[in-house]
């Protein structure tokens, strides 16, 4: 299919309610296709010439300035439109879909992804969730018209300076006057509107905020000052700048949802922004990461061997990925399938795709040595990886935001009867990567704790369901034995968790409960990994492409060994060959010239 194809000329409906005509004709496909549609536009990142490679994206990044070819490519690609309901003639159907369709974009540029992308949908998702129908027929007109909307966070009391500043709001004739400053948002000096939360009422309640549609159009330019653009030291491409409201008057009906609604709508929305950050920039990126390293073992005097030290680091980093990658997936395809549960597992994903990842950084810093430090476009975009990464894992809400989220809930970890039957579990189709699935109805997503299995937190049931089925797998071979082990001391360590929790909560003095509090909550993020590999594991499809590698027990062993190790657990050695093996894997995935995650898609 040819690019050509794609684009169509700009129109409004001529039927009152419903969206303009989208710039771009639909791409035919689900997500998966529409991601390896993207992928063959953009090319061979490594081709000598290609407007979309790395030299002219690290270019544009020494310069701080979007890749423009680039950026125009998406927007002839119609981008804007995988943020945009189905209902409303955009693509957006599920969240699994529209992770796979950004991350050739992640893979590339970070700051790309945010600045000309995903933004747009942390914005719009408030006014999928609460909006009205002229807002929400707005802003999809907006964005497939090519228009840009980016957000603006309240102000977080632990947050960096993209959380900081704040605006208010006090009621005036026919609406409201906002005023105040941020210093730090993205794409302030390039959208034409903002979904803003405002201050409306003292104190910091949970009816303090409300947000706001904020369309420039609607607003007298006297009022709406854009101020520089900030320097930051990751992304530096994507536009940081400031946006000032001077007593600025704004019509009623640019609330979004109810007044007072503001911290329930972040809590309901960041859900989703959350499992993307997680599912899109951050394993995308990793995937780009692993493949510099993996690179450069392989040009080096002896090459990659898989039972060398590097060989192990980059098995263990893969398994690592992998691991990751079923945890996002799991909490992707929960908000497609039951949004209205994705609360808590949202914020577990985000804070232990962050912190595992942030980990093999590292690891993979040391396996590139000087490489690490090129600045050509061979090796250059690791160290704008290690810039970038950071910022998109703490941009929009940091660990502090979800530890708010996760650690109430282990009051209720502390009340549940742990037993594991199969009614207990989370469903199948959570693990299954690019199974069926719903379309997000985001009106669904909540903002207080549910869960579907009556107190039991299904991710974890379907780790100990996991763990007593692989006992009839020890026969297999001594691999099977293994992970059937490793999975029975992770059962255990559920049980712990439970019994920590409540002697933690049975304490009188709750003050001083914050310490163990988050000790105990990076226990339960990483047996929610533990149980999300394991039970894709058992989900995969052998005969299905990359199925082989999914089904079999290396990837799974390892990673819950190497979880083991930072729960503190005594792990027994891996059966002969199984680091060898995963990294014999990896190198065959570098030269086939497919992705490292659950997906293994073809790259350009």
């Amino acid at each position: 299919m040819k690019l050509d194809s794609l684009t169509a000329g700009a129109g409004t409906s001529a039927a009152a309610g419903r969206p303009a005509a989208p710039r771009t004709r639909p791409v035919p496909g689900d997500g998966r296709l529409r991601a390896q549609y993207l992928e063959d536009l953009l090319g061979d990142p490594f081709a000598a010439g290609n407007p979309h490679g790395q030299q002219a994206l690290l270019a544009a990044d020494e310069r701080r300035e979007v890749p423009a070819a680039t950026e125009e490519l998406l927007d002839r690609f119609g981008l804007a439109a995988e943020f945009v309901p189905g209902a409303l003639g955009g693509r957006l159907t599920g969240v699994e879909g529209l992770a796979q369709v950004l991350r050739p974009v992640f893979r590339r540029d970070v700051a790309l992804g945010f600045g000309a992308g995903m933004t747009a949908l942390f914005a719009a998702s408030v006014v999928w969730t609460a909006g009205d129908e002229r807002q929400r027929r707005d802003v999809a007109r907006r964005l497939l018209d090519g228009g840009r909307i980016t957000i603006l966070h309240r102000e977080f009391a632990h947050a960096n300076a993209i959380l900081r500043g704040e605006y208010t709001a006090r009621p005036a004739p026919g609406g409201f006057t906002v005023e105040g400053r941020k210093e730090v948002v993205i794409n302030a000096d390039r959208a034409d509107a903002f979904v803003a939360y405002v201050r409306t009422a003292p104190g910091d309640g949970p009816d303090s905020h409300s947000v706001f549609l904020l369309e420039t159009g609607r607003l007298p330019a006297h009022a709406v000052h854009r101020l520089p653009r900030a320097r930051t030291h990751g992304m530096r491409g994507a536009h940081y700048a400031g946006l000032e409201l001077q007593r600025c008057p704004v019509p009623a009906d640019a609330l979004v949802g109810r007044l007072g609604e503001g911290v329930s709508l972040s809590l309901r929305t960041f859900q989703v922004s959350r499992a993307l950050v997680s599912g899109g920039a951050l394993v995308g990126g990793m995937d780009s990461a692993l493949r510099y390293a993996v690179r450069a073992a392989g040009e080096s005097r002896r090459g990659l061997v898989p039972r060398g030290r590097r060989g192990r680091v980059l098995a263990g980093v893969f398994a690592d990925l992998l691991a990751c990658d079923a945890l996002a997936v799991a909490g992707l395809r929960l908000l497609d399938l039951a949004p209205e549960h994705a609360l808590i597992p949202s914020a577990a994903v985000k804070y232990a795709v962050s912190a595992l990842l942030h980990e093999d950084l590292d690891e993979l810093a040391a396996v590139l040595g000087a490489r690490g430090y090129d600045r050509g476009p061979a090796y250059g975009g690791f160290q704008k990886l290690v810039r970038d990464l950071p910022v998109a894992g703490l941009g929009h809400a940091g660990t502090a935001d979800t530890q708010a989220v996760l650690v109430p809930h282990l009051r209720t970890l502390a009340h549940t009867g742990w037993r594991g039957e199969a009614g207990h579990e989370a469903p199948a189709a959570l693990f299954t990567p690019g199974a069926p699935s719903t379309a997000l109805d985001f009106r669904r997503l909540d903002a207080e704790p549910r869960d579907p299995h009556s107190g039991c937190d299904g991710l974890l049931a379907a780790l100990l369901g996991a763990a007593a089925r692989l006992e009839g797998k020890r026969t297999r071979g001594p691999r099977w034995a293994a992970l059937a082990g490793l999975a029975r001391a992770f059962a255990g360590e559920v049980h712990s968790l439970a019994e920590r929790c409540a002697t933690l909560f049975s304490r009188p003095d709750t003050g001083a409960l914050a310490p163990a509090a988050y000790a105990l909550v990076d226990r339960y993020c990483l047996l929610l990994a533990a149980a999300s590999c394991l039970a894709v594991c058992e989900n995969a499809d052998p005969g299905a492409a990359e199925g082989d590698l999914l089904a079999g027990p290396d990837w799974a062993l390892l990673a819950l060994t190497r979880f083991g190790r930072r729960l503190g657990l005594e792990v027994p050695d891996l059966p002969d060959g199984t680091t060898q093996d995963l990294a014999a894997a990896l190198a065959d995935r570098y030269h086939r010239g497919r992705s490292f995650d659950l997906y293994g898609m073809p790259l350009a």
